[in-house]
């Protein structure tokens, strides 16, 4: 099979097209023939050698990727509630590499992907849509609540807006202003430019602030914080980010918590019910663009500008 290995950690030409062995799957484990891989921030700080969570666990040679969709081919001979021909879509092991033509996977990190989506389309969300997901969760976000998204227009941002909404929340999302009628395509109920000069002066009485946005900035952060309501919750996808003591000041002042996100979830039971939200169409996945996976360099440099529109997807073999 084909998979994209890196021997060395760089820039986007250390991605190479291999052949290698396709595995086979464990007791617990599904073989999955992949149609379509997400691209993610995270993609290109493994390419790059990692951040200091991640370093002490990269050994080269390695694959990459986070999420993905296909074919069931092979089940563990523990495995039940699959079969082969299923459509899912989930996660790879640690660091198991959805940049590849078959992966192997613990079946309950998969589930049966929504019925009304593309393999595109349900390869692109479960990395970042379980970040979303966890990210409310923690939130304890509910209906009526004012909830601001910041980096709404990204790839956890554009589902942690739509998931907020069905929840019955206020959505309130930042972006810069090219974005703005897209966000409120989206079901935002309010829009704010993060570039704007009163953009503390426009945020007040927020429940939850969930930080998506992949670029840390500590001024924005303070300025989130002081607009929470007393009693608030602050949620971050920033791990490489820890929150300063000037930060952690602010809060306490409002008696309101910070954390980081973590992937303490059922994963299979969250993508069903993600995938419900789909089918239901309360939430839409937004592609900005499909490169076939031998031009998987371009597509890291797009995603490293980090004004990428949804997310961008790898097409490893064409939907029949």
């Amino acid at each position: 099979m084909k998979a994209i290995i890196i021997r060395e950690f760089g820039g986007p030409e250390v991605m190479k097209i291999e052949d290698a062995v396709r595995p086979v799957p464990k007791a617990d484990e599904i073989l999955v023939k992949m149609y379509a891989s997400g691209v993610n921030p995270a993609d290109y700080v493994v390419r790059q050698g990692g951040n200091e969570i991640l370093k002490p666990f990269l050994k080269l040679p390695l694959g990459l990727g986070l999420d993905g969709a296909g074919e069931v081919e092979e089940i563990g001979n523990d495995v039940t509630g699959f079969k082969k021909g299923d459509r899912v879509y989930g996660i790879p092991n640690f660091l198991g590499g959805t940049y590849a033509e078959f992966i192997a996977a613990k079946a309950n990190q998969f589930a049966i992907m929504p019925s009304n989506a593309s393999f595109n389309e349900a390869g692109a969300i479960p990395s970042c849509a379980l970040i979303a997901w966890n990210g409310l969760d923690l939130g304890n976000v509910s209906a009526g609540q004012r909830v601001l998204i910041n980096g709404a227009a990204g790839g956890i941002g554009t589902l942690a807006s739509q998931f907020a909404k069905a929840k019955g929340a206020y959505v309130i999302s930042t972006a810069s202003k090219h974005n703005f009628d897209f966000l409120k395509q989206l079901g935002a109920d309010e829009v704010i430019d993060y570039n704007d000069e009163n953009f503390a002066n426009l945020l007040h009485d927020i429940d939850v602030v969930f930080d998506a946005s992949p670029v840390p900035n500590e001024d924005a952060r303070k300025i989130m914080a002081g607009a929470l309501k007393d009693g608030g919750r602050f949620v971050s996808v920033q791990l490489a980010f820890p929150f300063s003591e000037g930060f952690l000041n602010i809060l306490a002042k409002k008696n309101a918590e910070a954390k980081m996100i973590r992937r303490e979830l059922d994963v299979a039971q969250s993508l069903t019910d993600i995938a419900e939200l789909i089918e239901a169409d309360k939430v839409k996945i937004v592609i900005s663009k499909v490169y076939p996976l031998e031009n998987a360099a371009e597509a890291h440099a797009e995603m490293e500008t980090k004004h990428v529109r949804g997310k961008i997807v790898l097409e490893i073999r064409k939907e029949n």
